[in-house]
């Protein structure tokens, strides 16, 4: 199941997160570059919802996609937390609680399922809502100009990547939680 439909939207957006870092190397106007810049990221956001129903609606799950999914997620998110960092949109403690926070359960999912536990990790509703207000935070913030009737995207998206922060912690506390059982078990 390496290369289906699915999969390859996934291996999309993988290969399309330097397009979206590299739109802020052109030597267009800024507000030209933060629109593209969101438009890219949204429909490359947008293949991560595809990819997983695809593979439902069409029977091609996989081992290899399951694992594959959350990295381009991961990559994606990280990214753009970095190019946001650069430009002076998102806070530096947030940018490392979200990274750190996605590197510190990717390592404890990893080390549970060596140790036969993965389902004490397994995706949970906190932390796909984490996911989805980090994506609309990370949005709002490339986009960066005046939205019709209701104020700044900027405002908007650091009141949102502050929530996603918090969804951030809470979601790695939860994952622990769940874990710490299965890690003591494995620790006698």
């Amino acid at each position: 199941m390496f290369w289906t439909l699915p999969t390859l939207l996934t291996w999309a957006r993988i290969v399309a997160i330097p397009l979206i870092v590299g739109v802020f190397y052109l030597p267009w106007p800024m507000a030209e570059v933060n629109l593209v810049a969101s438009v890219l990221f949204v429909l490359v956001a947008l293949t991560d919802w595809a990819d997983g129903w695809l593979a439902r609606r069409l029977n091609q799950t996989s081992s290899f996609g399951a694992f594959l999914d959350p990295v381009a997620d991961k990559f994606l998110v990280c990214a753009s937390l970095l190019v946001l960092l650069q430009l002076d949109r998102v806070n530096a403690l947030v940018a490392l609680i979200i990274i750190g926070r996605e590197i510190a359960i990717s390592a404890l999912r990893e080390w549970m399922a060596q140790i036969g536990a993965s389902r004490s990790v397994a995706v949970h509703m906190l932390g796909k809502l984490k996911t989805a207000s980090q994506m609309a935070a990370i949005v709002l913030l490339l986009y960066d100009a005046p939205l019709p009737l209701i104020g700044h995207a900027r405002e908007w998206g650091t009141w949102l990547i502050y929530a996603a922060c918090g969804l951030t912690i809470w979601s790695m506390v939860y994952y622990l939680q769940k874990a710490l059982p299965d890690i003591r078990a494995k620790a006698r």
